[in-house]
């Protein structure tokens, strides 16, 4: 008697059969593969859209520069003078302040938003824990980045020497373009093209090195009671230093590494 070879269906090498509860659970299952494809496919387009790749930033600075110089202008100062950026966590602020040209000290030029940043309050720790630096930090000309695949991007110099004397890792952290973050901070094209093009014309022009002060939040003495059980509130205290040092004097301080703590001191 010749065999005949009957081969499993799909649904019964899974273990399905055919009764109602059985039909139920192949439906369930297919629903959640679809939504899943979806969403994966979903994922696969706003990356492509966030992360549109490099710039030509000749075009960028002929396009920038012409309305960006009058408005510095209207502020009382000159592209190519010194800069300093602030970043709040929490409010999602970046600032910009420049040199004022007749007084001499820092005039907030503009404020814009951050699109992205990843992780939650408080600083980052290791390599790949997803997490955005909070601290002082510095761009140098060496660390600007027109060829980044997030448009445009300056290196913030993470960690520094506070970081490496508290033995956190990490590597290549940013201000850049798009709107997708992996630890560093996303402002969007439009933001970082003034932004980028701003620190290469400070640094062209002889400014050593730009301070870039990262804290989690605006540091009031409000927003410190509100965040007074977080067990980050020493660290904080530490950084609040220097901000109400330039709170006081619109001077960025001086800053150092002093056996584990962050030491500043007054510019003026």
């Amino acid at each position: 008697m010749t065999k005949i070879l009957v081969f499993p269906t799909p649904a019964k090498l899974l273990g399905f059969g055919t009764s109602k509860k059985t039909m139920k659970k192949r439906r369930l299952i297919s629903w959640t593969l679809l939504i899943l494809a979806l969403l994966g496919a979903a994922f696969f387009y706003a990356y492509r859209v966030a992360v549109p790749g490099k710039a030509d930033l000749n075009e960028i600075r002929a396009r920038i520069l012409p309305k960006l110089e009058p408005e510095l202008e209207a502020f009382g100062l000159a592209l190519g003078g010194d800069l300093y950026i602030r970043i709040f966590k929490e409010e999602k602020e970046l600032e910009i302040w420049g040199v004022e040209i007749e007084s001499g000290t820092y005039r907030k030029f503009k404020t814009y938003p951050v699109c992205s940043y990843s992780g939650g309050l408080g600083p980052k720790e290791r390599e790949g824990d997803f997490q955005s630096p909070e601290g002082f930090y510095d761009v140098t000309k060496n660390r600007l980045n027109p060829n980044s695949n997030y448009h445009l991007a300056l290196n913030i110099g993470y960690p520094n020497a506070y970081d490496r004397s508290m033995g956190r890792t990490g590597s290549f952290i940013m201000v850049h373009g798009a709107c997708i973050s992996i630890g560093c901070f996303a402002m969007g094209n439009e933001g970082i093209e003034e932004i980028y093009l701003l620190a290469e014309a400070s640094l062209n022009n002889g400014q050593a090195a730009i301070p870039v002060h990262i804290f989690p939040f605006r540091m009031t003495d409000e927003n410190m009671k509100a965040h007074k059980n977080s067990p980050w509130l020493a660290f904080w205290k530490n950084l609040k230093e220097g901000y109400d040092l330039f709170e006081t004097t619109n001077i960025p301080p001086t800053v150092q590494n002093e056996g584990g703590t962050y030491d500043f001191t007054s510019r003026i």
